[in-house]
């Protein structure tokens, strides 16, 4: 059986999910089976050809969305109630690297043993960092934390987290709400509830380059007037 799961969803943004996927390929694991699977939610027909290309020359496993729903993008509802199913029948943990993100070669499996090490562990997320070091969005609030692991009561962002088998085990995705886009906060509120503790792991950066997939989202930070104007009028982004 596998013990670690790791995937990837990626709409389009085709450079940046590259350049995470050779980076989570390069990934240090010895002491743990794992699989990649990249879930691509309707990329173009192009940068999907150059991500069949990417599985053959990388060996991960590409999952077209497009072949198993007609349910437009984003479709992180049908990723994680498939992934997590997948996992959770192969006894594995879990791990999300968005296609945003850039991990180094101990990432994961830090992530993997630092969330073994805890019997109580829901969530082990690993802190986002700009090209300089510092800690920037979804983490902004973990700027002043020290280095090392600690409980985290705020939410977990799915940036690069690990999603533990016994949170698999315990927490009902298909209680998720489809009206819902992502599901981070949910899940991360979810896990207390069932009696595990989510971890934010400050020793453990990850580079993020926030919404490489969705740019539109960029308005948050230049126009956060026209941001929220699309955000509720469109019903876009929800969590």
């Amino acid at each position: 059986m596998d013990n670690l799961h790791i995937i990837t969803p990626v709409k389009d943004s085709i450079e940046s999910t590259l350049q995470t996927l050779r980076a989570i390929c390069a990934s240090d694991l010895p002491g743990a089976a794992h699989a990649l699977t990249v879930y691509n939610d309707f990329s173009t027909p192009e940068n999907t050809a150059r991500l069949a290309a990417a599985a053959k020359e990388m060996g991960f496993t590409l999952v077209n969305l497009a072949d198993l729903t007609d349910h437009p993008s984003p479709n992180y509802l049908l990723v994680l109630q498939t992934a997590s199913r997948k996992a959770l029948e192969a006894g594995a943990d879990l791990i999300i690297v968005e296609s945003d993100v850039t991990v180094a070669p101990d990432t994961l499996r830090r992530l993997h043993e630092a969330a073994n090490a805890r019997p109580d562990c829901g969530i082990m997320a690993a802190v986002t960092v700009d090209d300089g070091g510092a800690v920037n969005y979804p983490y902004l609030y973990a700027k002043g934390y020290a280095k090392g692991i600690a409980p985290c009561k705020k939410h977990c962002s799915f940036c690069c987290s690990l999603l533990s088998h016994e949170l698999l085990r315990r927490f009902d995705f298909g209680s998720l709400n489809p009206e819902k886009n992502w599901y981070d906060v949910t899940i991360s509120h979810a896990a207390p509830a069932l009696g595990l503790q989510n971890y934010l792991a400050t020793d453990i950066p990850v580079v993020h380059r926030p919404h490489q997939s969705r740019p539109w989202k960029q308005l948050k930070y230049t126009n956060p007037l026209k941001y929220y104007w699309k955000k509720f009028t469109k019903g876009l982004d929800k969590i």
